[in-house]
């Protein structure tokens, strides 16, 4: 479906908090000592309007955000051909949400590859916030982050500004713009609540690479596509996914970071495709606490190698299985799946310094990544075996190998 599609979540039961308000001490007090003097309305509109001033401020920053963003958000409509069980097909209308960005001087419109994929061009139309109607004129996508890079030709198209996903932090307040339930240009704020959710059951396997923000601002279906802006006025997130029981807003909604966001949109610009590189390593998905501290690590941070891939970059650097890598490229490393993501975005070819924890000390190494296409033809067409020892540096379905 084009609208956000639902993730596998286990039910949580929320408890209510019922939290003191500003006026909740005072009014407490005058009932403590006994006051009975009954305050006038025009007394409680002052102070109402005194102690509504510092909300007013909050407002206002909304308000010039959502005018800043409000133009480059766009609705889109499609018309998809659907096979039946049954045999056959129907023409299906789905909707969602984009945003407009300018890449080397040209206009953009930024989605989600769901809420396209299975339309002609001629059946994808954008509505920009001023009224008109387009129809992009190429549509590149990849699959495995599920973004989608549509080319427009307009005039007087309108811009976001794109922010540094990077720098955001938990608890930052962010807004979501789109067109939830085909209702355009709805705006909903919350705060991150979350960052770097890389494990989520999206329904479809081609959705290997994530790295999710994890917000409380309302999302629902038709929202994807649309971006997740922060207090600047800057795209931090194309809202994706949410996490629900319903199919609706439930407080758990997810973003693709713009920064992977940009690197994918400027390949398939510069390239029509998307090459990631590798490193050639099996990685260990029940690193934990015990095996860290065993390692002399004071938290299970990083990434424990299980296996290196003959004649890859990871064994042309001399990494051996034990290590740990801890940093990759400057960026530290938190567990395996993010390691994957930071090796799959770096320029093929590159040489990065890799920090490993190996026999309770840290050693830089400098390792050149190799092109992942080269591995996972290698994976193809290397003959099946049953499963693979590590120590023997066994090759092994590309989703194992990083």
């Amino acid at each position: 479906m084009a609208w956000l599609r639902k993730i596998a979540v286990i039910r949580i039961f929320a408890i209510l908090a019922v939290a003191g308000g500003l006026l909740a001490g005072p009014i407490a007090k005058a009932q403590d000592s006994g006051e009975t003097a009954p305050e006038s309305r025009e007394q409680l509109y002052a102070a109402l309007r005194r102690e509504a001033e510092q909300f007013q401020k909050w407002g206002n920053i909304v308000k010039l955000v959502v005018r800043l963003v409000g133009p480059t958000v766009v609705h889109i409509e499609t018309d998809k051909v659907e096979s039946r069980r049954a045999g056959g097909s129907r023409m299906v209308e789905e909707a969602g949400s984009g945003v407009i960005l300018e890449i080397n001087g040209n206009y953009y419109v930024l989605t989600n590859w769901h809420v396209v994929k299975g339309a002609e061009l001629a059946n994808i139309t954008i509505e920009l916030a001023d009224g008109r109607h387009l129809h992009p004129t190429s549509a590149l996508k990849d699959e495995k982050t599920d973004i989608a890079v549509l080319a427009v030709s307009a005039k007087n198209l309108v811009a976001a500004t794109v922010g540094d996903s990077a720098s955001i932090e938990i608890g930052d307040f962010v807004l979501a713009v789109g067109s939830p339930f085909g209702l355009s240009h709805s705006v909903t704020y919350g705060i991150v609540s979350a960052k770097g959710r890389r494990d989520l059951d999206l329904g479809s396997k081609e959705v290997e690479f994530q790295d999710f923000i994890q917000t409380d601002a309302a999302i629902n279906p038709g929202n994807s596509g649309g971006p997740l802006i922060n207090l600047q006025g800057q795209v931090v997130g194309i809202n994706t996914a949410i996490a629900s029981n319903s199919g609706g807003n439930e407080g758990i909604g997810f973003s693709i970071p713009i920064n992977m966001v940009m690197k994918i949109a400027r390949q398939l610009i510069d390239n029509g495709r998307v090459v990631r590189a590798f490193l050639g390593v099996r990685l260990d998905s029940n690193y934990g606490a015990e095996e860290a501290e065993r390692l002399g690590l004071i938290r299970p941070h990083g990434a424990l190698i299980n296996g290196i891939t003959p004649n890859s970059p990871a064994q042309q650097a001399e990494l051996q299985i034990g290590d740990v890598v801890i940093r990759f490229n400057g960026v530290a490393i938190e567990d395996d799946i993010h390691l994957t993501n930071v090796v799959s975005l770096t320029e093929v070819g590159r040489e990065v310094p890799v920090v490993v924890q190996r026999a309770g000390q840290q050693f830089t190494v400098p390792v050149r990544v190799g092109n992942r296409e080269q591995l996972e033809a290698r994976a193809q067409t290397a003959p099946r075996q049953g499963p693979a020892d590590p120590q023997q540096h066994s090759v092994e379905p590309s989703g194992a190998l990083q």
